[in-house]
Protein backbone atom coordinates (compact mmCIF):
# COMPACT_ATOMS: atom_id res chain seq x y z
CA UNK A 1 0.00 0.00 0.00
CA UNK A 2 2.83 2.40 0.80
CA UNK A 3 5.25 1.60 -1.99
CA UNK A 4 8.04 1.31 0.59
CA UNK A 5 10.58 -1.48 0.96
CA UNK A 6 8.73 -4.04 3.05
CA UNK A 7 11.89 -6.07 3.73
CA UNK A 8 12.79 -3.63 6.50
CA UNK A 9 10.31 -2.74 9.26
CA UNK A 10 9.12 0.83 9.25
CA UNK A 11 9.52 1.04 13.02
CA UNK A 12 11.62 -1.42 15.00
CA UNK A 13 11.76 -1.70 18.79
CA UNK A 14 14.74 -3.76 19.97
CA UNK A 15 15.04 -4.89 23.59
CA UNK A 16 13.45 -1.68 24.88
CA UNK A 17 13.98 -1.34 28.63
CA UNK A 18 13.03 1.61 30.79
CA UNK A 19 13.87 2.09 34.47
CA UNK A 20 12.42 5.11 36.28
CA UNK A 21 14.24 6.54 39.27
CA UNK A 22 11.70 7.06 42.08
CA UNK A 23 11.94 8.05 45.72
CA UNK A 24 11.26 4.45 46.74
CA UNK A 25 13.86 3.03 44.36
CA UNK A 26 14.17 1.91 40.76
CA UNK A 27 10.97 1.08 38.89
CA UNK A 28 11.33 -1.25 35.92
CA UNK A 29 8.49 -0.17 33.61
CA UNK A 30 9.24 -2.17 30.44
CA UNK A 31 11.76 -4.95 30.05
CA UNK A 32 13.38 -6.09 26.80
CA UNK A 33 10.39 -5.34 24.58
CA UNK A 34 10.93 -6.09 20.91
CA UNK A 35 8.44 -5.62 18.10
CA UNK A 36 8.63 -4.79 14.39
CA UNK A 37 6.02 -2.49 12.86
CA UNK A 38 5.62 -2.93 9.11
CA UNK A 39 5.06 0.06 6.84
CA UNK A 40 1.41 0.87 6.30
CA UNK A 41 -0.09 -1.29 9.04
CA UNK A 42 -2.05 -0.50 12.19
CA UNK A 43 -0.74 -2.14 15.34
CA UNK A 44 -2.49 -1.86 18.71
CA UNK A 45 -0.81 -2.35 22.08
CA UNK A 46 -2.97 -3.71 24.89
CA UNK A 47 -2.29 -5.06 28.35
CA UNK A 48 -3.08 -4.70 32.06
CA UNK A 49 -3.27 -1.23 33.57
CA UNK A 50 0.18 0.02 34.51
CA UNK A 51 2.04 -2.45 32.31
CA UNK A 52 4.09 0.19 30.50
CA UNK A 53 2.05 0.70 27.32
CA UNK A 54 2.44 4.48 27.37
CA UNK A 55 6.12 4.21 28.31
CA UNK A 56 6.68 2.01 25.26
CA UNK A 57 4.75 4.34 22.95
CA UNK A 58 6.53 7.46 24.20
CA UNK A 59 9.83 5.68 23.69
CA UNK A 60 8.82 5.06 20.07
CA UNK A 61 8.14 8.78 19.68
CA UNK A 62 11.54 9.80 21.03
CA UNK A 63 9.92 11.79 23.85
CA UNK A 64 11.20 9.31 26.47
CA UNK A 65 14.73 7.97 26.31
CA UNK A 66 15.33 4.28 26.98
CA UNK A 67 17.55 2.87 29.71
CA UNK A 68 18.59 0.11 27.32
CA UNK A 69 17.64 -1.03 23.83
CA UNK A 70 16.74 1.15 20.88
CA UNK A 71 14.00 2.31 18.53
CA UNK A 72 14.73 2.49 14.81
CA UNK A 73 12.71 4.40 12.21
CA UNK A 74 13.59 3.26 8.72
CA UNK A 75 16.74 1.73 10.15
CA UNK A 76 17.87 4.96 11.86
CA UNK A 77 17.88 5.39 15.66
CA UNK A 78 15.13 7.54 17.17
CA UNK A 79 16.89 9.66 19.78
CA UNK A 80 14.42 12.54 20.12
CA UNK A 81 11.31 14.09 18.57
CA UNK A 82 11.19 13.28 14.86
CA UNK A 83 9.21 15.13 12.14
CA UNK A 84 8.35 11.75 10.61
CA UNK A 85 6.47 10.77 13.78
CA UNK A 86 3.15 12.35 14.75
CA UNK A 87 1.38 11.80 18.05
CA UNK A 88 -2.17 12.02 19.35
CA UNK A 89 -2.43 12.07 23.15
CA UNK A 90 -5.11 10.93 25.60
CA UNK A 91 -6.37 14.51 25.69
CA UNK A 92 -6.58 16.85 22.71
CA UNK A 93 -4.15 19.33 24.33
CA UNK A 94 -5.43 22.23 22.26
CA UNK A 95 -4.18 25.64 23.38
CA UNK A 96 -7.27 27.36 24.84
CA UNK A 97 -6.27 30.87 23.70
CA UNK A 98 -5.89 29.78 20.07
CA UNK A 99 -8.72 29.03 17.67
CA UNK A 100 -8.82 25.78 15.72
CA UNK A 101 -6.84 27.05 12.73
CA UNK A 102 -4.16 28.55 14.97
CA UNK A 103 -3.87 25.28 16.93
CA UNK A 104 -3.37 23.30 13.74
CA UNK A 105 -0.79 25.81 12.50
CA UNK A 106 1.18 25.66 15.75
CA UNK A 107 3.56 22.79 14.74
CA UNK A 108 4.41 24.66 11.55
CA UNK A 109 5.22 27.79 13.52
CA UNK A 110 7.60 25.80 15.69
CA UNK A 111 9.34 24.32 12.65
CA UNK A 112 9.30 27.61 10.73
CA UNK A 113 7.55 26.10 7.72
CA UNK A 114 4.39 26.95 5.79
CA UNK A 115 1.32 24.77 6.36
CA UNK A 116 -0.19 22.94 3.41
CA UNK A 117 -3.64 24.51 3.54
CA UNK A 118 -5.01 22.32 0.75
CA UNK A 119 -4.15 19.17 2.72
CA UNK A 120 -5.36 20.65 6.02
CA UNK A 121 -8.65 21.74 4.50
CA UNK A 122 -9.10 18.23 3.07
CA UNK A 123 -8.51 16.74 6.53
CA UNK A 124 -10.92 19.20 8.16
CA UNK A 125 -13.54 18.26 5.60
CA UNK A 126 -12.97 14.55 6.23
CA UNK A 127 -13.44 14.89 9.98
CA UNK A 128 -16.43 17.20 9.70
CA UNK A 129 -14.73 20.34 11.00
CA UNK A 130 -14.90 22.50 7.89
CA UNK A 131 -16.08 25.96 8.84
CA UNK A 132 -14.92 25.63 12.46
CA UNK A 133 -11.48 27.19 11.97
CA UNK A 134 -12.38 30.30 13.96
CA UNK A 135 -13.80 28.39 16.94
CA UNK A 136 -11.92 28.07 20.22
CA UNK A 137 -11.53 24.75 22.07
CA UNK A 138 -14.17 25.72 24.66
CA UNK A 139 -16.66 25.95 21.79
CA UNK A 140 -15.98 22.40 20.62
CA UNK A 141 -17.25 19.11 22.04
CA UNK A 142 -14.81 16.48 23.28
CA UNK A 143 -15.18 14.51 20.07
CA UNK A 144 -14.58 17.61 17.96
CA UNK A 145 -11.47 18.45 19.97
CA UNK A 146 -10.06 14.96 19.38
CA UNK A 147 -10.81 15.29 15.68
CA UNK A 148 -8.91 18.57 15.69
CA UNK A 149 -5.99 16.87 17.45
CA UNK A 150 -6.02 14.16 14.78
CA UNK A 151 -5.93 16.79 12.02
CA UNK A 152 -3.07 18.58 13.75
CA UNK A 153 -1.07 15.34 14.01
CA UNK A 154 -1.66 14.48 10.34
CA UNK A 155 -1.27 18.02 9.03
CA UNK A 156 2.48 17.73 8.43
CA UNK A 157 2.11 14.27 6.84
CA UNK A 158 4.09 12.08 9.26
CA UNK A 159 4.90 8.60 8.03
CA UNK A 160 4.17 7.18 11.51
CA UNK A 161 1.27 8.17 13.76
CA UNK A 162 1.34 7.17 17.43
CA UNK A 163 -1.95 7.31 19.33
CA UNK A 164 -2.07 7.09 23.13
CA UNK A 165 -5.62 6.04 24.12
CA UNK A 166 -7.01 9.02 22.19
CA UNK A 167 -10.69 8.09 22.41
CA UNK A 168 -10.92 6.69 25.94
CA UNK A 169 -12.81 9.70 27.32
CA UNK A 170 -15.41 9.76 24.55
CA UNK A 171 -18.87 8.23 24.71
CA UNK A 172 -19.36 4.88 22.98
CA UNK A 173 -21.11 6.29 19.90
CA UNK A 174 -18.47 9.00 19.31
CA UNK A 175 -15.69 6.47 19.90
CA UNK A 176 -17.07 4.16 17.21
CA UNK A 177 -17.38 7.13 14.88
CA UNK A 178 -13.73 8.07 15.50
CA UNK A 179 -12.62 4.48 14.88
CA UNK A 180 -14.34 4.47 11.49
CA UNK A 181 -12.80 7.85 10.72
CA UNK A 182 -9.27 6.67 11.56
CA UNK A 183 -9.66 3.59 9.36
CA UNK A 184 -11.06 5.70 6.52
CA UNK A 185 -8.13 8.15 6.60
CA UNK A 186 -5.63 5.30 6.99
CA UNK A 187 -7.00 3.48 3.95
CA UNK A 188 -6.30 6.57 1.82
CA UNK A 189 -2.85 7.47 3.18
CA UNK A 190 0.49 5.67 3.62
CA UNK A 191 0.50 6.31 7.36
CA UNK A 192 1.74 3.61 9.74
CA UNK A 193 -0.23 3.71 13.00
CA UNK A 194 0.57 2.40 16.48
CA UNK A 195 -2.33 2.68 18.93
CA UNK A 196 -2.61 2.16 22.67
CA UNK A 197 -6.08 1.21 23.85
CA UNK A 198 -7.76 -0.42 26.83
CA UNK A 199 -10.56 -1.61 24.55
CA UNK A 200 -9.86 -4.99 22.95
CA UNK A 201 -12.85 -4.47 20.65
CA UNK A 202 -11.36 -1.17 19.43
CA UNK A 203 -8.01 -2.89 18.85
CA UNK A 204 -9.66 -5.62 16.80
CA UNK A 205 -11.70 -3.18 14.74
CA UNK A 206 -8.69 -1.04 13.81
CA UNK A 207 -5.66 -3.30 13.80
CA UNK A 208 -3.73 -5.61 11.53
CA UNK A 209 -1.92 -6.97 14.59
CA UNK A 210 -2.38 -6.67 18.36
CA UNK A 211 0.58 -6.71 20.75
CA UNK A 212 -0.23 -7.90 24.28
CA UNK A 213 2.07 -6.74 27.08
CA UNK A 214 2.44 -8.59 30.36
CA UNK A 215 1.94 -6.96 33.76
CA UNK A 216 4.73 -4.63 34.88
CA UNK A 217 7.46 -4.86 33.97
CA UNK A 218 5.89 -4.87 30.52
CA UNK A 219 7.18 -7.57 28.21
CA UNK A 220 5.74 -8.69 24.88
CA UNK A 221 3.56 -11.66 25.90
CA UNK A 222 1.95 -12.39 22.54
CA UNK A 223 1.12 -10.89 19.15
CA UNK A 224 -2.20 -11.65 17.45
CA UNK A 225 -2.92 -11.26 13.75
CA UNK A 226 -6.26 -9.68 12.84
CA UNK A 227 -7.19 -10.88 9.37
CA UNK A 228 -10.70 -9.50 8.92
CA UNK A 229 -11.30 -7.74 5.57
CA UNK A 230 -11.35 -3.97 5.24
CA UNK A 231 -13.10 -1.65 5.40
CA UNK A 232 -14.54 -3.18 8.55
CA UNK A 233 -18.18 -2.82 9.47
CA UNK A 234 -19.64 -2.71 12.95
CA UNK A 235 -21.54 -5.90 12.09
CA UNK A 236 -18.30 -7.87 12.00
CA UNK A 237 -17.80 -7.11 15.70
CA UNK A 238 -20.71 -9.43 16.58
CA UNK A 239 -19.32 -12.45 14.73
CA UNK A 240 -18.03 -15.61 16.40
CA UNK A 241 -14.54 -14.98 15.03
CA UNK A 242 -14.29 -11.62 16.78
CA UNK A 243 -15.82 -13.08 19.94
CA UNK A 244 -13.21 -15.86 20.01
CA UNK A 245 -10.31 -13.48 19.37
CA UNK A 246 -11.57 -11.08 22.06
CA UNK A 247 -11.76 -13.89 24.61
CA UNK A 248 -8.30 -15.20 23.69
CA UNK A 249 -6.75 -11.76 24.26
CA UNK A 250 -8.69 -11.27 27.49
CA UNK A 251 -7.46 -14.64 28.79
CA UNK A 252 -3.92 -13.63 27.90
CA UNK A 253 -4.21 -10.38 29.84
CA UNK A 254 -6.02 -11.86 32.85
CA UNK A 255 -3.56 -14.73 32.99
CA UNK A 256 -0.62 -12.33 33.06
CA UNK A 257 -2.27 -10.31 35.83
CA UNK A 258 -2.86 -13.43 37.94
CA UNK A 259 0.72 -14.61 37.50
CA UNK A 260 1.92 -11.20 38.60
CA UNK A 261 0.25 -11.55 41.98
CA UNK A 262 1.16 -15.22 42.32
CA UNK A 263 4.85 -14.71 41.52
CA UNK A 264 5.93 -11.09 41.87
CA UNK A 265 8.90 -10.37 39.63
CA UNK A 266 12.00 -8.91 41.21
CA UNK A 267 13.24 -5.70 39.68
CA UNK A 268 16.29 -6.48 37.60
CA UNK A 269 18.80 -3.83 36.63
CA UNK A 270 18.78 -2.90 32.95
CA UNK A 271 21.45 -4.37 30.76
CA UNK A 272 24.29 -2.05 29.92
Amino acid sequence: MTGENTDQPKLRVKNATKVYQTRSGDLLAIDRCSVDIRAGEIVSIVGPSGCGKTTLLWSMSGLHGLTAGEVLLGGKPVTGPNPEIGMVFQEANLLPWRNLDANINFPFEIKGTRPDRVWIDELLNRVGLEGFGGRFPRELSGGMQQRAALVRALSYKPSVLLMDEPFGALDAFTREEMNRLVEEIWLDTPTTIVLITHSIEEAIFLSDRIVVLSSRPGRVANIYDVNFPRPRSLEIMSTKEVFDLTNAIKREIVGKQQSRFAQPAAVQPAAE
